[in-house]
């Protein structure tokens, strides 16, 4: 027969099962509606026959074609082959030294179309600091792949020479900034040197909104890992970085500009938006990580408050070097 106690237990343990049960089955409801599953709405997603509409042209493009007796080049190029090679991980001095040569890439990794006046005028941002053998691959991979996309594009490669935690978001806004001192660019992208795209549909072009380029990696078998992640590679306009003030210059060490510079967007009433993950697809070089910042989610939390008076408006730094490499523009600074 059984006592109080033992029925009080067997209760407790049907309650238990049932508890865990309901937990399991919002689990699996979540998993099954994860954005790196169904292409979350979280946000747009253009679709493939609107790629076109929602390319952002370069006013001086435009008018640079009135008085010149060249066409205007495709938004987008005809027959670009979809899928690429791999990039080659072997990349020796000789491959390096040859290239300009080759794809005739002018001084500071420089290169526009002679036949006609690219509708894109883009500069390419690099932050650097210890990634020569990436930088080597990332440039003899990516000058091809940009010229077939017919830009006119330069790659700018930040430096940080002072010891310490790094700062990405700091070396983006040098970076924005040592670029408008070469050309009126358009279009900037803030691109990681460990990132390779691999669908040449992929166009290394603005557009009306700004764009996170890089969501479909293969280190998470090419899902969305969480909704609101912006990194990696992003594009976005030259008056609309300004509009934000850029990024925050205080996110040293790994982690949180990212997420901050998202809410600049927000905070702007400006929306964001993908390219389909069959096209936004990249491999990640392998790589040492980086110690996480201990004061990313403190500065996280302060982050609206200063929107206004922390990013390239307030930006302080120091050039050391500044030198026009054949494949590159590199700006060694001091922050």
């Amino acid at each position: 027969m059984l006592t109080k106690a033992r029925i009080a237990i067997f209760q407790s343990k049907d309650v238990m099962k049932k508890s865990i049960l309901c937990v399991l089955i919002i689990c699996s409801l979540c998993f099954s509606l994860h954005p790196g599953r169904f292409a979350s709405s979280y946000y747009s997603y253009i679709k493939h026959s609107d790629i076109a509409n929602e390319l952002e042209p370069s006013p001086l493009a435009l008018a640079l074609v009135k008085e010149s007796d060249k066409p205007l080049c495709l938004l987008i190029p005809r027959e670009l082959e979809n899928t690429l090679q791999y990039p080659n991980e072997s990349v020796t001095e000789s491959d390096i030294r040859d290239l300009p040569q080759k794809l005739n890439i002018e001084e500071g990794g420089t290169w526009k179309p002679k036949e006609c006046i690219s509708q894109h005028q883009v500069a390419i941002v690099i932050p650097f600091r210890n990634r020569t053998t990436q930088l080597q691959i990332f440039l003899s991979y990516m000058h091809p792949f940009l010229q077939k996309q017919m830009l006119n594009y330069r790659i700018f490669v930040i430096e940080q020479a002072t010891r310490g935690a790094f700062n990405r978001a700091k070396l983006l806004n040098i970076g924005y900034a040592e670029a408008l001192k070469t050309f009126p660019y358009h279009c900037f992208i803030f691109h990681d040197v460990d990132l390779i795209p691999q669908k040449l549909s992929n166009i290394y072009g603005c557009t009306h909104q700004p764009r996170h380029m890089s969501s479909s990696l293969n280190t998470f078998r090419y899902n969305l890992p969480y909704q609101e992640l912006f990194g990696g590679a992003v594009a976005i306009l030259q008056k609309q970085f300004e509009l934000v003030n850029g990024f925050s210059n205080i996110f040293f060490g790994w982690g949180g500009e990212d997420d901050d510079f998202q809410s600049r967007i927000n905070n702007r009433g400006m929306t964001l938006c993908r390219f389909p993950p069959d096209i936004a697809r990249y491999m990640m070089l392998a790589h040492a990580k980086e110690l996480p910042s201990e004061n990313r989610f403190l500065n996280l939390r302060s982050g609206r408050e200063r929107f206004e008076t922390d990013g390239v408006n307030t930006l302080r730094y120091t050039v050391i070097k500044l030198v026009y490499y054949p494949l590159y523009t590199w700006v060694l600074v001091d922050l």
